[in-house]
């Protein structure tokens, strides 16, 4: 389903929910320990705030961005400037405008912090002079889908290249195909948010619509509604890399989950307890499912209990910014979120072209 009314308001409230999220994090960011969290912010984080001395991010300041915010912005201006994905300019940007700044170190760089894919990449290309395209790791982690999440949205009206688009960016730096398959499918449910659909119960028929008409690069042999093959049936050929269409199920089971009166998580920030404070995206990625289709009108809320719940609470919250940013639309993201954010203004314009880039594809359509 396309609803085209409102399509660039869901399309900036991801991106702006994203970075909303990311800045959120740098305050509270990986602790494990809850009662430390507590005592350290409190009984509950309701915006921005500075880091702790001797914690991550030590030095940055509250509404400014981790590096994760930091990519995710070269990857919206490398769109914005080029109307497409040209892989070649974003890979130019990170070159020239975010390893320069590193020193293969964690405690580095932007946001204060490099992460380990990140950091595997800089080795490669800066310190094997590899070319990109043999840079990648094996990092079991979100950091690729908190980039190309902008791709989910350029290209939410295209899911074929949105998938073409999000795996060659993926494997630049994460080169697991686990990952790879959920990063992409991450990217397909913010596209079809992006268009209209709500994360409910039945996104993953419609993502899995998607696989049988070769437009995801997904392989299925199920019928329409998960019904088993029957004999006879051919063997489905493969539309691409992915053997599994697992990764395209799971938003429905969380939504499941979050519409079941038995079924409570409560409060709601105890889905890191449930389904674990880790880094890994098999953590993060449910987590932030059941938190978007729990509130999927209360931006406030999905972003706030997805920092309220410790541990990587930074990445579960861009998560959950995109996939909620991208349901309430930005004017329902509440706007001291944006006059907090540093150069929140600008950002927004940024995320506003990109989205007009997608109301031109519908026009031209």
């Amino acid at each position: 389903m396309l609803n085209s009314s409102g399509l660039k308001e869901r399309a900036t409230g991801a991106i702006m929910g994203a970075f909303i999220g990311d800045a959120l994090g740098v305050g509270p960011h990986w602790y494990y320990d809850l009662n430390e969290l507590r005592k350290e912010y409190g009984a509950w984080i309701e915006g921005y705030t500075d880091p702790k001395p001797g914690r991550y991010h030590d030095g940055l300041k509250a509404g400014q961005l981790s590096q994760a915010g930091f990519i995710l912005r070269l990857m919206l201006c490398s769109l914005v400037e080029n109307g497409e994905y040209n892989e070649q300019d974003f890979c130019r940007r990170m070159d020239e405008e975010l390893f320069p700044l590193l020193d293969g170190t964690p405690v580095s760089g932007p946001g204060l912090y490099t992460s380990q894919s990140i950091r595997e990449a800089w080795r490669r290309r800066v310190q094997e002079k590899l070319p990109w395209g043999k840079t990648g790791g094996h990092a079991d982690t979100t950091e690729a889908i908190e980039r190309t999440l902008a791709l989910a949205v350029r290209f939410a009206l295209n899911p074929t290249k949105l998938a073409a688009a999000i795996t060659s960016n993926t494997i630049l730096t994460q080169i697991d195909d686990t990952v790879v398959s959920m990063t992409v499918a991450f990217g397909a449910v913010v596209g079809l948010l992006v268009q209209g659909n709500r994360l409910d119960q039945t996104i993953s028929g419609k993502l899995m619509n998607l696989v049988r008409s070769g437009k995801l690069p997904f392989h299925s042999v199920v019928r329409d509604n998960m019904k088993p093959p029957q004999p006879g049936d051919p063997d489905p050929p493969r539309a691409g890399r992915f053997a599994s269409p697992d990764a395209l199920i799971t938003p429905s089971h969380m939504a499941a989950a979050a519409a079941d009166p038995d079924i409570r998580i409560e409060p709601a920030w105890k889905v890191s307890i449930v389904y674990g404070m880790p880094c890994a995206i098999y953590h993060q990625l449910p987590a932030a499912y059941y938190l978007s289709a729990w509130f999927h009108n209360d931006f406030e809320s999905a972003v706030l209990h997805a920092i309220n719940g410790g541990g990587q609470n930074q990445a579960r919250a861009i998560l959950t910014g995109a996939l909620t940013g991208a349901q309430v639309g930005l004017s329902n993201i509440p706007k001291r979120f944006i006059e907090g954010l540093e150069n929140g203004e600008e950002l927004t314009l940024m995320a506003g072209r990109l989205a007009s880039q997608l109301e031109n594809d519908l026009l031209n359509v």
